[in-house]
């Protein structure tokens, strides 16, 4: 047999570079699809921490100091009852977080830890969210009550 006789193949060198290249992409596309995933559900965690911050809030405004209303006729916190409020809220509802009070407001802190589904893959296994709400009690003078309708229709009248 004569060697000019015989189909040539090809001679691809490609050390690896290939593949080498397919990795990499593929790592960098798992981590964009994890932030895209795992950014979303915390996220929806952050807003789930900061309504449960801003109902702990609320709950420990509702705790005015009744007696010096009563005698001054302003409102103000009892900061003590309010921060047992909020925290008792917290506690009731399975968040953690931290309340402080003043004479004037009620702040609460909520921290929560959402497990990611993908970037574990590149070593985060959890992104931690902190939300934070302040609520006062309001006084009377800014209280407004909805209008009724004026009655514009007739009744009992006939043919």
């Amino acid at each position: 047999m004569n060697d000019s006789t015989q189909p040539r193949t090809p001679c691809f060198r490609d050390s690896g570079y290939a593949t080498a290249f397919v990795v990499v992409i593929s790592v960098a596309l798992m981590a964009v699809i994890g932030l895209a995933v795992d950014g979303g559900t915390a996220a929806a965690a952050h807003a789930r921490a900061q309504g449960a911050a801003a109902e702990a809030a609320r709950a420990g405004a509702d705790e005015i100091d009744l007696d010096f209303f009563r005698s001054t006729g302003i409102v103000r916190l009892d900061p003590a009852a309010a921060r047992t409020a909020a925290a008792d809220w917290l506690d009731g509802t399975g968040h953690e977080g931290t309340a402080s009070a003043t004479d004037a407001e009620v702040t609460v802190t909520v921290t929560a830890s959402q497990p990611t589904q993908i970037l574990g893959i590149v070593g985060v296994g959890a992104i931690t969210v902190t939300a934070e709400a302040t609520a006062s009690p309001r006084s009377p003078d800014t209280l407004t009550l909805p209008s009724l309708p004026a009655n514009t229709g007739t009744r009992g009248t006939g043919p």
